[in-house]
């Protein structure tokens, strides 16, 4: 299996002009793109924090944990892979589980989802070419 490294983590958070401003005015990353979601609205701002090394922030659109609570910060972390199908063939190969099948994401990239024995949410990202992290990194 290719993992290759650790493309992003994920938070969801309460106010995203606070939380923007802090990683970017404070910590000194930089706003690079945003993804809006199927409806045209606001979702996801991508940070850069080094070359191929973002911060996910999502917007607090009623997303919730598996116990009913709001969730706000820890999503989940995103791992790189080169290619897709043969890390999910050899993830399954050796017992994992899938909690979504592989899939064309709205930023261009192919992902898919699963989850660890205590139930933190992972992502498995294909960058491919065009898309804005292959842009930006």
């Amino acid at each position: 299996m290719a993992v290759t490294g650790i493309g992003h983590l994920a938070l969801v958070v309460s106010d995203m002009k606070k939380s923007t401003d802090f990683y970017c005015g404070i910590l000194g990353f930089k706003l690079v793109f945003e993804i809006k979601d199927a409806n045209g609205k606001p979702w996801i701002n991508y940070l850069k924090l080094a070359p191929g090394q973002f911060v996910e922030l999502f917007y607090p659109n009623g997303e919730t944990n598996p116990d009913g609570v709001k969730r706000i910060g820890y999503s989940h972390v995103c791992f790189l892979v080169d290619d897709m199908k043969k890390t999910v063939d050899e993830v399954l190969a050796r017992g994992g589980v899938l909690d979504r099948p592989i899939k064309l994401g709205a930023d261009g990239n192919y992902q898919c989802w699963f989850v660890d024995p205590d139930g933190n949410r992972m992502e498995f990202m294909q960058i491919m070419a065009g898309s804005p992290h292959a842009k930006h990194s």
